[in-house]
């Protein structure tokens, strides 16, 4: 009898082990942003360092804001723009405005996503318009003056594609560059298959 209950006793902690209570094992995603075109999709992290301009990106891509609009200023060695209209009086059909978030760790770099915005004296940037740096000396002139909040990890050929377009004076292209812009969630491995480093913030 005693070694019958020393067996049960020795039972019930092995039965209550970390192992076999602990919960499954939940894989960390992060937020990344899809524009897809009719020239193809490109791919771009946002960065945690600017939380407004990320959340305002998550909130309008949501809504599908940006799904009736197009790239409308698209120039060779420097951008491709697009999200709200660009015209001489400003960002006026902008939803909104944003105050900037300039950091020293992001800056201008090929391929970096930044925020447009009109000469207003606090930098505020336009909510809709957003900009691809197609430069692949990037473009320094504009750090600290316009927010960086992304950066292209996939489909800077399609940027490439994007800019050399026929256009207008104004580079607007002859045919509409429609966006379609949603938010998709990738994991760690997904992202260093496509060549980006979760965390990385390319110098």
């Amino acid at each position: 009898m005693r070694r019958i209950l020393l067996v049960l006793l020795l039972a019930v902690p092995l039965g209550l082990t970390p192992e076999r209570t602990a919960t499954p094992h939940i894989r960390k995603t992060y937020q990344v942003a899809r524009i897809r075109t009719p020239m193809g999709e490109i791919l771009f992290v946002l960065y945690d360092q600017t939380p407004r301009h990320k959340a305002s990106f998550i909130k309008l891509a949501g809504s599908h804001y940006w799904d009736s609009l197009t790239f409308n200023r698209v120039i060779k060695d420097f951008v491709a723009q697009g999200g709200c209209p660009d015209t001489p009086q400003g960002f006026g059909g902008s939803p909104y405005l944003l105050a900037p978030e300039f950091s020293d760790s992001l800056k201008h770099v090929y391929g970096a996503v930044g925020a447009g915005r009109d000469d207003n004296p606090g930098q505020l940037s336009a909510g809709c318009q957003f900009y691809i740096v197609a430069n692949k000396k990037g473009l320094p002139k504009l750090d600290n003056h316009y927010t960086v909040y992304g950066q292209v990890f996939k489909g800077m050929d399609v940027v490439e594609s994007i800019v050399s377009v026929p256009k207008d004076t104004t580079n607007k292209p002859y045919t509409p560059i429609t966006l379609h812009i949603d938010v998709i969630n990738m994991s760690a491995d997904s992202l260093k298959a496509d060549g980006y480093v979760p965390g990385n913030v390319p110098k």
